[in-house]
């Protein structure tokens, strides 16, 4: 019933979305966007300060029990790659079930054990590999208001192709330059050229509307249209779209399942090369 419930909230929203006289009236915050009316149950708020000075807020996606998926960027306070190269990434508050930023307080934080950056984040001279996992200290309990969403699957790409849409939801910065005190979603067309297999990028709403910056790290969820499943096709990058006409960029999930899938089984270069070793072994054995 949890995932029905979930494609219902997106199929709504996408038809929500194509209603003019909705759209006209709209407020003009994410830039644009809508108010959710049922909660997000993986959107989870990444916290480091509430002045952006400090490294701000931005989102993230609960993907399993103890794990949130987030960009990388997210855990430092200056966010250029300029000033992140060599730095240590914070450890970040983390909220989770929550619709309103005023609700993020010790009644919806989850206690966060550690981060793990993706190696190539600070190696690189874009923003290539710009994703984090953050590990929680405790397993969260899921109810109809906070559950994960899966990651893709093997080979499941179909609801990614150009004009495909997906639904990116986030308390991100509006015209005025304020970041939204309600969640917000948008429905956005996935676009083709997007420099390289690793990204995802979509284009602005025909009303201009896109993500602005507080929105990086959520996820750009996908309804599968052959099987109705719902997953997280991309992890929110490049947030500075902001109405521009610009181009917001993903990291696309499915390049990087094998880093993400390692790092939940705890894996190390110690244990990695052990069962290498291991395997080695016993394939020689065997007459």
């Amino acid at each position: 019933m949890k995932w029905l419930f979930v494609a219902v909230f997106l199929v709504g929203s996408m038809i929500c979305l194509s209603v003019n006289t909705f759209a006209v009236h709209r407020s003009r915050r994410m830039v644009g966007g809508s108010l959710v009316t049922t909660p997000v149950p993986w959107q989870a708020m990444v916290f480091l300060s509430e002045n952006i000075l400090d490294g701000g807020f931005a989102g993230g996606a609960l993907i399993a029990p103890r794990w949130v998926l987030t960009a990388g960027r997210n855990l430092f306070v200056r966010k250029s790659r300029e000033h992140s190269r060599g730095e240590a990434p914070l450890i970040p508050k983390v909220y989770l079930g929550i619709s309103r930023r005023a609700e993020a307080g010790p009644a919806t934080e989850v206690a966060v054990e550690k981060v793990f950056l993706h190696p190539g984040f600070q190696n690189q001279t874009t923003w290539d590999d710009d994703l984090a996992l953050i590990q929680l200290k405790e397993p969260v309990i899921f109810t109809n208001t906070v559950f994960p969403i899966p990651l893709p699957e093997r080979g499941e790409d179909l609801a990614e192709k150009e004009g495909q849409r997906g639904i990116i939801t986030g308390w991100g910065w509006g015209v005025h330059l304020t970041p939204s005190e309600h969640l917000k979603f948008l429905s956005l067309a996935v676009v083709s050229v997007c420099g390289g297999d690793k990204k995802l990028c979509t284009e602005p709403s025909r009303y201009d509307e896109d993500v602005c910056f507080g929105d990086a790290g959520g996820a750009l969820a996908f309804l599968d249209p052959e099987t109705g499943r719902v997953y997280a096709g991309g992890i929110l990058s490049n947030d500075k779209a902001c109405g521009a006409g610009k181009r917001a960029v993903y990291t696309k999930v499915s390049a990087y399942l094998p880093w993400i899938q390692s790092v939940m089984r705890g894996d190390s270069d110690r244990f990695s090369s052990l069962r290498t070793s291991i395997m080695k072994d016993m394939l020689e054995k065997q007459p």
